[in-house]
């Protein structure tokens, strides 16, 4: 199920949206604390998290679902977001340095298809992080927030679609160990919460946080592709004299 842009745009203004905000952003900026120069894409729903990372890029910008909804970003400046269709994104090959993906994937019809196109526009040496709710944690239970629609994963089923799109992961991470409770109590021991849950092995966070760089090298053609190299191989034929006959 695609969410639309309006609960989007209202869950990241509420004190939950906030400390779900703050505690992915903290775990993305470990990785990704300096992005001076480089080119950023955001995909999904991403304009909370590009208000903070896009900071001394070269360029930002964010790509919405067609069926989400858009709104302009960011506030009283250029926009700087589109609409596209996940498997057919609106950028020539490999221009992009930094891919960050949030409320993207989960909600793709075709995340394969989508995958392959991250791996299109992405520079050789980039890099792309997901955000994607984690199937036993309680956030994806939870259908109040945007992280309990659409399709949550395990790790194992991250890893298989990453390599499928020839991605290589580089890092694993879990954020949002905090309930999904709009109480006050919750909401000032976020923090806490965190600490507590990254220094414990309990793989109950929310959210996974996966950061992959693509695999420069495609595989030998198979399939189709592989029998019409093979017609197209020079074959040595008989051109007469005492060897022909």
């Amino acid at each position: 199920m695609q969410l639309d842009v309006v609960d989007l745009k209202s869950f990241y203004g509420s004190p939950l949206g906030t400390v779900a905000r703050e505690m992915i952003l903290r775990r993305v900026r470990q990785r990704w604390e300096d992005l001076a120069g480089l080119a950023l894409l955001g995909l999904g729903y991403a304009t909370p998290y590009l208000d903070t990372l896009r900071t001394g890029t070269e360029r930002t910008i964010a790509f919405m679902p067609a069926r989400q909804g858009i709104i302009a970003w960011p506030p009283g400046q250029l926009s700087a977001v589109s609409l596209v269709e996940g498997t057919d994104l609106p950028l020539r090959d490999q221009v992009v340095d930094r891919v960050l993906m949030i409320h993207a994937l989960e909600t793709s019809d075709d995340p394969a298809a989508l995958m392959s196109e991250i791996w299109r526009i992405l520079a050789p040496g980039g890099h792309v992080m997901l955000v994607v709710p984690n199937r036993r944690g309680p956030w994806a239970r939870q259908d109040t927030t945007p992280f309990g629609h659409g399709q949550p994963f395990s790790k194992r089923q991250v890893t298989e679609l990453l390599r499928q799109a020839l991605f290589t992961p580089t890092h694993w991470d879990e954020a949002l160990f905090v309930p999904p409770i709009q109480r006050g109590f919750f909401l000032r021991t976020a923090l806490a919460w965190e600490r507590l849950g990254t220094s414990l092995p309990l793989p109950f966070g929310g959210v996974y946080l996966v950061e992959a760089t693509k695999q420069v090298y495609r595989p030998a053609l198979s399939g189709k592709a592989a029998r019409v190299r093979g017609l197209l191989q020079p074959i040595l034929v008989p051109s007469g004299g005492t060897a022909a006959g």
